[in-house]
């Protein structure tokens, strides 16, 4: 899961706290639901990548001061940063209400991003945004770039389904123009470059580069490559891989222009609200944002960011009995209370329902349930009590899967090696290679197979085992392999359905046939099953499978349960097998 650094000082100083234990951090973090990862600083960190001297080469350029790396849920993108996750426990301490965040229109109109036909070939959609008067510091702007480069990684999959764009406004003119063009027409200067390059010289470029060359491969196959310009031509950024140093943000940066285009508009718009309600709080006016309209070529105009807030009403009873608290000891108003310390404002429409107001910082919020974990967290997991089911089970293993261990076990004893083999295989393993005809055989057929080795389910284990034994015929002399798994037959009774069946196999193969060990082992087995002599004999037979002469039936209670006899050499051709083998096959369950 991802791991967000928080300064102890930055946590003590958004807490209105003087001093932290790391116990005490580490007990919040807990609380809250997350997971205090590790305790440690700047020299600690560089010491442990690159060793000690490096970081006593390093001297005072390394700060000793204490930092929290504090792992998040991986669907929480609202808590990637410092901002994010310092905001969301002062609110889970009741010191700070949860932010009202909301998109404006200035009057004198919204900015513009028009979309050209041709982004259709390879990156359909842009959302736009604005950060107006915007004050950065170090540690905030580290914490901007930071928070872009979590978003990449974890829900943007590496910049294949959004990447995320950061400009200097005032270096810019609107209206703004994403399009895409041959790369031979692309030219700019990107991000710490001193000149201009084409885009097929960056490809080249970049192809070194440790920290973009992964990015190259989603674009670098097309065609015409997506480029994202201002009114006066001045490339913004070339994505998914580098923006322009045109519009590069620095510390001194007031207004910025933020663009994310994707391949999934859902993703692109949840990338968005996370990135610029996270950072809204440095603007003049806390926690609102520009909207910039975005028109596409089907004439639909869109504006972002949608920032919107979604109603959720959910029954009390529902809450209650996931937590297993009682009406007397979870009031109404203690659910919303508890709810709205998660930033979940909730309110009491009836008696009997609550209606939670879900932000647009939660978009890992989909179901009651999600609300339900909420309030559990907020209750905390330590003070749930821990009760019985009211029903009463008792579990144990089933007594097909305790026999088939069972037997597992005696096999393997008697010198036999298990193998596991696929349930399906191809119509001619279980016909044509064992001698049998296909119309015979209760198969049940895959409807539409990808390849001609899964055709059907397996209706015999002996076609698994024969060409494990042709895989493995390099191996010394005699293979003894045996399995132990389901069949499956067609229904006998006209419902169309299927039926497994537990059957136990084994082969001999050697320069010997090896009926005789064969049949001891299946003596064995029988003795093992307390099977009686007078209920368990062979009857003489003829299958295809098996040699003229050299096959049997195992009779049980004087009803046949399987068979037992020496390959036939056509059989053993057939998987390319030149030594003589034996075999038995048998139906388990017909001995519970």
């Amino acid at each position: 899961m991802p791991v967000v650094q928080i300064e102890k000082a930055a946590l003590c100083q958004c807490l209105n706290r003087k001093d932290f234990t790391d116990e005490e951090v580490d007990e919040l973090c807990f609380e809250f639901g997350l997971e205090l990862d590790e305790v440690t600083s700047e020299r600690e960190m560089l010491a442990k990548e690159q060793g000690d001297a490096k970081a006593a080469q390093m001297g005072d350029q390394l700060s000793d001061a204490v930092i929290y790396k504090i792992e998040v849920p991986a669907n929480r993108y609202d808590l990637l940063c410092v901002e994010g996750l310092s905001r969301a426990l002062m609110v889970f301490q009741s010191l700070a209400q949860p932010p009202l965040y909301k998109a404006v229109q200035p009057a004198a109109g919204m900015q513009q991003m028009r979309v050209a036909p041709s982004t259709a070939q390879i990156r359909p959609y842009v959302v736009c945004a604005m950060l107006r008067n915007l004050s950065f510091t170090p540690a905030s702007y580290k914490s901007f770039i930071d928070l872009q480069d979590k978003l990449h990684q974890t829900i943007c999959r590496q910049r294949s389904l959004v990447a995320i764009g950061t400009h200097d406004f005032d270096t810019l003119t609107g209206p703004f123009l994403y399009e895409a063009l041959p790369p031979s027409d692309i030219v700019f200067k990107p991000l710490n470059q001193t000149k201009e390059f084409s885009a097929v010289e960056l490809m080249q470029l970049y192809s070194g580069e440790s920290h973009l060359k992964a990015y190259l491969p989603i674009i670098r196959d097309s065609p015409v490559y997506p480029v994202i310009k201002d009114a006066n031509g001045v490339v913004l950024s070339m994505p998914p891989i580098i923006n322009g140093d045109h519009s590069r943000i620095t510390l001194n940066t007031k207004n910025v222009f933020i663009e994310a285009t994707a391949t999934d508009a859902h993703k692109a718009s949840v990338v968005l609200d996370t990135l610029v309600c996270a950072f809204s709080q440095y603007c003049s006016e806390q926690f609102t944002v520009e909207a910039v309209q975005v028109n596409y070529p089907d004439g639909r105009a869109s504006i972002y960011p949608s920032l919107a807030y979604r109603q959720v009403d959910i029954q009390v009873d529902y809450l209650r009995k996931g937590v297993g608290r009682s009406d007397s000891q979870l009031t109404i108003d203690e659910i919303c209370h508890r709810l709205t310390r998660m930033c979940l404002v909730a309110k009491a429409t009836s008696d009997a329902t609550v209606s939670v107001t879900v932000p647009p910082t939660r978009h890992d919020v989909l179901h009651p349930c999600d609300v339900l974990e909420d309030l559990a967290i907020a209750i905390g997991y330590n003070n749930l009590e821990m009760s019985l089911p009211p029903t009463l089970c008792t579990g144990k293993q089933q007594p097909l899967n305790s026999l088939t261990d069972k037997l597992r076990l005696e096999v393997a004893f008697a010198g036999f090696t298990e193998c596991l083999t696929f349930a399906l295989c191809s119509e001619k393993d279980i016909s044509e290679r064992l001698r049998l005809p296909l119309d015979s055989l209760p198969a049940v057929r895959i409807a539409n197979p990808k390849t001609l080795e899964f055709q059907v389910a397996r209706t015999s284990l002996l076609p698994g085992i024969l060409k494990t034994v042709h895989s493995n015929r390099s191996l010394p002399l005699p293979l003894k392999l045996f399995e132990i798994q389901d069949v499956v037959y067609k229904s006998s009774d006209s419902s169309g359905s299927a039926v497994n069946s537990r059957q136990l196999a084994a082969v001999y193969y050697g320069k010997s046939s090896g009926f005789e060990l064969i049949h001891g082992l299946m003596d064995r087995i029988m003795q093992v099953l307390g099977v009686p002599v007078d209920q368990y004999k062979l009857s003489a037979t003829e299958l295809a499978t098996y040699f003229t002469g050299r096959c049997a039936n195992v009779l049980y209670k004087g009803s046949p349960v399987g068979t037992i006899g020496v390959l036939h050499p056509e059989t053993l051709a057939q998987f390319d097998l030149t030594l003589p083998a034996s075999a038995f096959v048998f139906d388990v369950e017909k001995f519970l």
